[in-house]
């Protein structure tokens, strides 16, 4: 990645409201949702279920905080200007890890320190570097275990892969592609990585070594376009199986392999969509995450009979599970309309709320609705949502998600409520790319990547107009990471559809940003892509945001970090020097930080200043 400073031309400077509107109980409430305490679904240390860990931004930034379940004791963890969202807990619950880079540019290295949930650190050193031997990079993976750490690095240079133990460590993968720690056996004796040597990091291969010195115990990888992702071994000592998602029939399934054995068992499940799973403590069973058309369930499979239930929950969206030794399932969920709640559903079936945060809980917001529109690649599915009391034709606002492997869900979203309080229509389009309508959909933006997810976008913008939903003279398009590129690439390549568009941290010149981003996506782009900007010149050409600069005549907004390893800020400076030439309307918002930002007031501003131009833009302000 090169390093950058900086700039020093000063591009127009969007306008920040102090508010965004007149009414003192709308401006209360859509600050409210942002502001409101939330907490994730709490992890555990394997051996000492007592000590956990959870993520909130009660203090006003996302960090890391201790959970003692025998004493109920709470406290922070972790206090950085940027915020910490990654961190993790020993197996035997005696320390915290936590990945530790600068302002947010995910560069860095895992630090360790002491478990405690009372607050009082004063007799305890603070935090240190974990690994003291293996060197800073991008984070590729953390397996701990009570005699072995091993530890994923990635640079410029490819990915090296570290174990540590008794003492010493050792660098027992090093390779130019992409690669990283997957999962560790109970016993400590497998080490499961993914890797990518067969040259395509977006269909990854698995790996299984013995930890006594790093001999290939087994291979395996399903061909061309198949990708294959290591979740975890069986939580049973001297158990050898291991839990993969798999795609051999067009869609993500759980298999589960013996390594040692070298024996599978599919997972078939009569379930529309795709999932996901985590084992149960005695290894019999599995927690089923499943998702389908932008919502999700969970399910108990009983690995000896086949049997599969339903834990019954309302629809919406499951924002993670996990099983605990006794029984007892954790999860968070929530719908569009209601906020996010963390509950536990108890082995006698008894279902309640796990963890209330301190504070006054977020408003509530608006349903959505499924659209099922035809398009030039199949059927897509998007998510709509109308302002109280709408009538007729409406200013629309199309917030194509990042990813691109992502979907768009059922969900709670503060930001979605927003853009309703300020009298838009929502659509959120679940384009070819997005994860969870099978293999093909997502994989069908290869070789044409952008281009191919704005059919998607124009077919369901031409189903909003002729519906009666929208109104075409007042259409704003926006998004953020990937989702901030299709919206540069919508300006340009299909003018006359949009009024203004709102580009979050984009992709904005395609092979400058290849030159300067963090080498896992560089490596995800060339199987985009199907090679470096080098090799497939005129597919990047044809991509790139950059080289439909002429078509674009509506106002921009663009916000970006300094610190962005994913999309780099000179990029995006290219991109706005281009709009400087030719006289188009722009603003740029730019802050020190890096691929977006965990600090709640940082947040609302960008949002008030994204909402605020684009109501001036279809004349609601």
């Amino acid at each position: 990645m090169t390093t950058q400073q900086p700039g020093t031309t000063q591009y127009p400077a969007p306008h920040v409201p102090e508010r965004l509107f007149s009414d003192e109980a709308a401006e209360q409430r859509w600050r409210s949702r942002f502001l409101a305490p939330r907490v994730s679904v709490p992890d555990w240390a394997l051996d000492a279920p007592d000590a956990s860990i959870y993520v909130s931004n009660a203090s006003g930034v996302w960090e890391v905080y201790a959970w003692n379940r025998a004493t109920g004791e709470r406290c922070r963890v972790t206090d950085r200007p940027n915020g910490t969202l990654h961190a993790t807990l020993s197996p035997d619950g005696e320390s915290i890890w936590w990945f530790d880079d600068t302002d947010g540019d995910e560069f860095g290295s895992w630090v360790r320190q002491p478990f405690d949930a009372s607050g009082d650190t004063s007799q305890q050193p603070g935090a240190a570097k974990a690994v003291v031997d293996v060197p800073d990079g991008y984070p590729a993976g953390l397996e701990i275990g009570h005699r072995l750490v091993a530890v994923g690095v990635s640079t410029d240079d490819g990915s090296a892969l570290y174990a540590h133990a008794g003492g010493e460590t050792t660098r027992f993968y090093s390779r130019s592609e992409d690669a990283g720690i997957a999962a560790l056996s109970r016993d400590e004796r497998l080490l499961a990585i993914a890797h990518s040597e067969h040259g395509d990091s977006r269909h990854p291969a698995v790996r299984v070594l013995a930890t006594d010195g790093f001999e290939t115990v087994a291979d395996k990888w399903d061909g061309e376009g198949k990708g294959l992702d290591a979740l975890e071994f069986s939580p049973v000592e001297g158990d050898p199986r291991l839990l993969l998602l798999h795609e051999r029939r067009g869609r993500e399934e759980l298999l589960i392999w013996d390594v040692e054995a070298d024996t599978e068992q599919e997972i078939s499940l009569d379930l529309p969509g795709e999932v996901a799973g985590t084992w149960y403590p005695d290894a019999d069973a599995l927690l089923i995450v499943h998702f389908h058309e932008g919502r999700s369930s969970l399910h108990h499979y009983d690995l000896k009979t086949g049997a599969l239930a339903a834990l019954d929950t309302p629809p919406g969206r499951i924002g993670g599970g996990g099983v605990r030794p006794d029984g007892n399932v954790e999860y968070s969920w929530s719908n569009a309309a209601r906020p996010p709640v963390v509950r536990v559903r108890r082995a006698d079936g008894t279902d309640e709320v796990l963890m209330t945060p301190p504070g006054d809980p977020a408003p509530g917001s608006q349903p959505v609705e499924d659209a099922f529109v035809d398009g030039p690649g199949g059927r897509i599915h998007a998510l709509v949502a109308k302002p109280a009391g709408a009538a007729g034709p409406q200013p629309t606002v199309f917030l194509l998600h990042g990813g691109p492997h992502a979907a768009d869900e059922d969900r709670f979203s503060a930001y979605r409520a927003v853009w309703l309080d300020a009298g838009f229509a929502v659509v959120e389009v679940n384009y070819r790319g997005s994860t969870g309508y099978g293999s093909a959909w997502r994989d069908a933006i290869e070789g044409r990547p952008g281009l191919t997810e704005l059919e998607d976008v124009a077919a369901v913008h031409d189903w909003a107009v002729s519906s009666g939903l929208t109104d075409p003279q007042r259409c704003v398009v926006s998004g953020a990471s990937w989702g901030g590129y299709l919206t540069l690439l919508a300006l340009g390549t299909q003018p006359g559809r949009w009024t203004a568009g709102v580009a979050g941290v984009p992709v904005a010149d395609y092979v400058a940003a290849y030159e300067d981003e963090m080498e896992q996506l560089r490596s995800f782009d060339r199987a985009l892509f199907g090679g470096a900007p080098e090799d497939v010149p005129d597919v990047y050409r044809e991509c790139s945001p950059l080289t439909y600069l002429d078509d674009v005549d509506v106002p921009v907004l663009v916000l970006a970090g300094d610190n962005d390893p994913r999309c780099p800020i000179r990029q995006i400076e290219n991109y706005l020097d281009g709009l400087a030439e030719r006289g188009v309307p722009h603003a740029f918002y730019r802050y020190d930080a890096g691929h977006g930002s965990l600090v709640i007031s940082e947040t609302i501003t960008q949002t008030a200043t994204e909402v605020h131009f684009a109501m001036q833009a279809v004349g609601l302000a």
